[in-house]
């Protein structure tokens, strides 16, 4: 099938073209970009092949987004998302190719997990999905896993996210591999000694529930390690889901020193405060938590004045019952791949923290850059996977139509403005808008 989408509005920082344009889409490729295409010359090479057209008039039409950062639960946790409802979230937020994390079970620790995971998401998945393996065997953080193994198979980057590998030296040690693999680490930063059994962010939010708290220090004591080491190292690293204003600043500090450092934030951590928390809620419950109004000023100036490089979601569902417990006792996590963007667009595009064209640099061209992937561009020759989205809609976020099975959100009932209409996944219609 022929695809031409018309009359859109094209934001792609990596071909610097921004204004109204034709996208002529043939099997899995972008075949051609113009101000004008007709239909019918279009059709005249392909043969007898079928033509859509999609009008895009009054809509933004960018590379598909890219989120460094989900969980699927699948291998072991199926009953909180799987790889194929995972994938439909992601492609419901607009996100063509997305980063599982390791903390399955079992772990993503061998080849034959990664391969596994690939294999499932070949037959299950909307969208494409990128393996990060683990550091250590089980993530018990006693011993490296075989870091080449991972990489041939398939894996991306390499993680210990949920927890950090507190031993330095076996840290340090990981770090010279991949440097010389040419993989990324990704750095999960908390020092779990500190944190304790720490629920929602330390002050007087906490002292209020009566909850046990978790101070920046346990955040920002780890960010300043990995990056000393990363330093001593020469390995690419990425500090995931950035909560405080130390820890961004650090990564702007790396920068200067033009260390292969970059970060990550997530829209609950630019968006909301622990002084949101009005009861012993498990919904806002999250790792990092939620910290205070000047943290959250602190990472909208990094994202702004491009010392962090990527929003991403850090999507991890649980069931309804786990998340109905105490915060003493609840897991911590969100979903965020159906809300991201729209959060994103209403918080960041529409207050002028971010352009429209930052703003994709760092859900798409960034995070495809630092994976080294061939995608984040509207070119032609270019994969066609492609959002499409409708910069004016207003809506409430309603927990009960997500896609995703997790429905633990802070942000049930919110109204934002920004709505994806169409997900394109080299090609191939994956989503659309039930209202189109």
């Amino acid at each position: 099938m022929l695809i031409l989408i018309k009359n859109g509005y094209v934001i792609d920082p990596a071909s610097r073209r921004e204004g109204i344009f034709d996208i002529l889409v043939q099997g899995d490729r972008i075949s051609k970009v113009d101000k004008e295409i007709d239909a019918e010359k279009a059709m005249a090479p392909a043969g007898e092949q079928e033509l859509k057209v999609i009008d895009a008039r009054g809509k933004y039409i960018m590379p598909g987004f890219i989120d460094l950062h989900v969980h699927l639960r699948e291998p072991g946790f199926e009953y909180k998302e799987t790889i194929a409802t995972g994938a439909l979230a992601a492609a419901a937020g607009g996100y063509t190719s997305i980063c599982p994390m390791p903390n399955t079970k079992p772990v993503t620790d061998s080849p034959e997990v990664v391969e596994l995971v690939l294999d499932r998401a070949r037959r299950q998945a909307a969208v494409n999905i990128l393996p990060v393996g683990a550091i250590t065997l089980g993530q018990e953080g006693k011993e490296l896993a075989d870091l080449s193994a991972l990489k041939d198979a398939g894996a991306v980057a390499l993680s210990e996210d949920g927890k950090s590998v507190m031993d330095s030296a076996l840290y340090a040690e990981a770090m010279r591999q991949a440097a010389k693999l040419g993989i990324p680490i990704f750095a999960h930063c908390e020092d779990k000694s500190l944190a304790g059994k720490g629920a929602i962010n330390a002050g007087g939010k906490a002292q209020e529930l009566g909850l046990p708290g978790i101070s920046n220090a346990v955040e920002d004591i780890i960010t300043a390690r990995d990056i000393l080491l990363a330093k001593d190292t020469g390995a690419q690293l990425h500090i995931c889901h950035i909560s405080t204003r130390d820890s961004a600043r650090m990564v702007g500090l790396a920068k200067q020193e033009r260390l292969r450092v970059t970060g990550e934030v997530c829209p609950h951590h630019f968006i909301l405060s622990d002084e949101d928390i009005q009861r012993d809620d498990a919904d806002y419950k999250m790792n990092p938590p939620l910290r205070s109004r000047a943290d959250i000023q602190a990472l909208k100036e990094a994202l702004r004045d491009g010392i962090v490089d990527v929003i991403s979601t850090d999507h991890a569902p649980h069931s309804e019952e786990e998340k109905r417990k105490s915060c003493k006792e609840a897991p911590f996590g969100i979903v965020g791949s159906e809300t991201a963007f729209a959060l994103t667009w209403t918080e960041l595009v529409k207050t002028g923290y971010l352009t429209p064209g930052q703003m994709v640099e760092k859900m798409s061209v960034n995070p495809a850059k630092i994976l080294g992937i061939d995608r984040g561009c509207i070119g032609e020759g270019w994969v066609a996977d492609l959002t499409i989205v409708d910069p004016e809609a207003e809506y409430v976020i309603d927990k009960r139509k997500f896609l995703s099975k997790g429905k633990n959100t802070p942000f049930h009932g919110r109204k934002v403005t920004g709505r994806v209409e169409y997900t394109f996944v080299a090609g191939k219609l994956v989503y659309q808008n039930q209202l189109n």
